[in-house]
């Protein structure tokens, strides 16, 4: 699983090193560079040579994201049915106090700076597993780190990057078309016709407030959808905030007749971003039939607790009412990643990596070492669920069961993997007498800490 077979083989090597060394959920405090399991006595010549490893120019995007595409390959086939989920979503990543990192882009405001991460994670359509990440892209001050090139492209606007990425994970050979999925910053006419004409399938979050052609009438996408309320179907049993809702769906098509309004090409006109009074481009465009898929989450008493309105150029026949839903609600499993990524896992933000082209280096080897985590959730081997209960034992982590009928997650899985790998390790590699003589003394202690055995039935005054 962890081959970089365009690599020499001692570059392989220190990829597999490192995509291990990541396999451990840390703190900020201890979120630098870690020895592999088994070299933990040659730590700082460890630590110095994935410094090495990262900053190595040789070492391309495409070539680390190698790994990732092949298992993506192989995991499409094998949890997918009539097409490949492919979710994007951006991330930013503040690394305010970073000052070494002098090519970072600012983010939210001007004290806000760091990168910007958008992410293409493979999911199945089949039951929502995240498979592999099929493209990463890291934005900086000096362009687009990305596994589509060797070298740093020029920074798009956030959707202008969309149709580039959208080609190259069509171009991978996944095995089953993808089908992009993104959330309400894409709803964008111009580029939906563009996606369409380009032959790509995707699913998007949509603006109430768009207007479309329906029955002929023109309204908001909110008009119309009031008027399928009454005759929503009853989808399935859902959890919302904890508590138990209920889904309900429905369907009908509308057509994108009005023209788009770009506002970047307003911006580039006006010189500066967003000029007051400045008159945005008029760009005319054909008729775009798209589904209309609307979905709400309503409690009990039948108060709507959540509504989606969801656009999608996939047919009916690939995906029913029900199932594009359900794909647009497999969208959070990359909410997660990145949560992984940021503060539940790899806590990416206190990475001291002093410029983006190293930095985007560890992002690939840390997503490799996710991989391993959702490959050991979703496998449905008999032999995978004593080794799941073992990891969250040894995690030393609880699940809430009301809401995790698994009884486990990712994150619990690598931190069970924290321990368990390099014990076997340690194990391979040190006599088992020989690590009982060097945990003799501290097992006395533990020992002499346990209470005593109650024999007699009673609480002894120990007890209470």
């Amino acid at each position: 699983m962890f081959t970089l077979p365009a690599a020499e083989p001692r570059l392989g090597r220190r990829y597999h090193q490192l995509v291990v060394g990541q396999l451990s959920p840390r703190d900020r405090l201890a979120a630098g560079v870690h020895a592999p399991p088994g070299l933990l006595a040659e730590g700082f010549a460890a630590t110095q040579a994935a410094w090495r490893f990262y900053g190595n120019d040789r070492v391309g995007l495409p070539v680390l994201a190698g790994p990732l595409v092949d298992h993506a390959r192989r995991a499409v086939a094998e949890a997918c049915d009539a097409r490949a989920l492919v979710v994007l979503d951006w991330c930013n990543l503040h690394l305010n106090g970073h000052d070494a990192k002098a090519d970072r882009v600012e983010l939210s405001s001007g004290r806000d700076l760091g990168y910007e991460l958008l992410t293409a994670l493979a999911v199945s359509d089949r039951d929502g597993s995240p498979l592999a990440p099929a493209c990463l892209e890291l934005r900086a001050a000096g362009g687009v780190h990305t596994t589509r090139s060797d070298g740093v492209v020029p920074a798009a606007s956030v959707l202008d990057g969309v149709a580039p990425v959208m080609a190259h994970v069509a171009g991978l050979g996944l095995g089953r078309p993808p089908v992009f999925v993104i959330d309400r910053e894409a709803d964008s006419v111009a580029h939906y016709r563009a996606w369409s004409a380009a032959g790509h399938q995707y699913l998007v979050r949509a603006n109430g407030a768009r207007r479309v052609l329906h029955d002929g009438v023109e309204r908001p996408l909110s008009a119309v959808a009031d008027g399928l309320r009454r005759g929503m179907a009853r989808s399935r049993a859902v959890l919302y905030h904890g508590r138990p809702a209920t889904q309900f769906v429905a369907e009908t098509t509308v057509l994108l007749t009005r023209p788009a309004y770009p506002k970047r090409a307003a911006a580039a006109a006006a010189g500066k971003k967003g000029r007051k009074g400045r008159k945005r481009p008029v760009i005319d465009g054909p008729a775009l039939p798209l589904r209309l898929v609307v979905a709400e989450v309503r409690d009990d008493r039948g108060k709507v607790l959540a509504r989606w309105l969801l656009l999608t150029n996939v047919a009916a026949s690939v995906a029913p009412t029900e199932a594009v839903a359900l794909w647009y609600y497999w969208r959070w499993r990359i909410e997660s990643y990145h949560k992984l990524l940021k503060g539940a896992g790899q806590q990416a933000e206190a990475w001291r990596q002093e410029s983006a082209g190293p930095f985007a280096r560890r992002l690939l080897v840390t997503a490799m070492a996710a991989v391993v985590a959702w490959r050991v959730a979703r496998d449905d081997r008999p032999e995978a669920e004593p080794l799941r209960d073992l990891l969250v034992r040894l995690s030393g982590r609880q699940a809430d069961r009301a809401r995790n009928k698994r009884g486990f997650t990712e994150p619990m899985l690598l931190a069970g993997l924290c321990v368990l790998v390099p014990m076997l390790v340690l194990l391979e590699t040190t006599p088992l007498e020989e690590v009982r003589a060097a945990a003799a003394p501290i097992m006395e202690m533990i020992r002499a800490a346990r209470p005593p055995p109650n024999n007699g039935g009673g609480r002894s005054g120990r007890d209470v």
